[in-house]
């Protein structure tokens, strides 16, 4: 059990099981994570609306702590200067999503995802989303973090992911940082769009990964525990270590059946 074949086994085996169980728990760590966010979550959702300046500000992220919570503003939509979100799926069906800036009573424009609307998933086809409300409008909705990478570029008012930092490069004055998916416009636009879906909240398969990962290396240890135990056994019975490979351990069994047969 000493040689060098079963050390190094050993050490492998012990290195495999040691791997798994880090493994394991940095799912149950992600587990962790996702259990305090759906706390927050949650606690965002069921908060009262509170002004979108007292959670958004300009030049400065709201961090997670602000994501989805529940904020009203009050404003006039810039039509004009709404962006396209491209790749949008609801339900297997192709969309986008519509971000048009609101320019808030306090000044700074509020980026507002308005909804989703169906469309043919072609990135060079026009999109012609229906009209937002006119004059003073007021909108309720949850704040969201910017996206980030190079999906959220915006080229030729279109992007794949919302950035109030990109988006503010193609327009005129300044702008909070973070967005709102929009819950509800007072007074409704003539043709409303589909509101943003609220998140999942639930733990997802951390758990059972980690168990997994877990169940994982206890079964290497099982099976260095197992070949050494038939390793003693054989040698008790006075047969070379590391014999019966499966090659030949087939050949006899061929050998035996053969000599049955006769």
């Amino acid at each position: 059990m000493f040689s060098r074949r079963w050390v190094t086994f050993f050490l492998v085996v012990v290195l495999l099981a040691y791997g798994c169980y880090l493994l394991g728990r940095w799912q149950f760590h992600r587990l962790h994570d996702r259990e305090t966010s759906n706390t927050q979550i949650t606690r965002n959702l069921k908060a009262p609306p509170a002004p979108v300046a007292d959670v958004l500000r300009v030049g400065r992220p709201a961090g997670a702590a602000a994501e989805w919570r529940k904020v009203t503003a009050t404003g006039t939509y810039l039509p004009d200067e709404s962006v396209i979100v491209r790749y949008q799926t609801r339900d297997g069906t192709s969309g986008v999503d519509v971000v048009t800036p609101l320019r808030t009573s306090d000044g700074p424009l509020l980026l507002v995802d308005r909804g989703w609307m169906q469309t043919s998933n072609v990135a060079s086809r026009a999109v012609h989303p229906p009209a937002p409300p006119t004059g003073q409008v007021t909108v309720v909705g949850y704040t969201r973090t910017d996206a980030t990478g190079s999906a959220a570029q915006v080229t030729d008012r279109s992007t794949r992911a919302i950035s109030s930092s990109e988006i503010a490069k193609t327009v005129d004055g300044r702008v909070f940082t973070g967005f709102v998916d929009a819950a509800k416009e007072s007074p409704a636009p003539g043709k409303p769009l589909v509101p943003a879906e609220l998140p999942d909240l639930g733990n997802g398969p951390h758990f059972f990964y980690g168990l997994q990962w877990w169940f994982f290396g206890l079964l290497a240890v099982f099976g260095f525990c197992y070949l050494a135990y038939d390793e003693r056994r054989r040698l008790a019975r006075g047969e070379t270590p590391g014999s019966f490979r499966p090659s030949e351990r087939r050949a006899q069994i061929k050998e035996s059946a053969g000599r049955g047969s006769g």
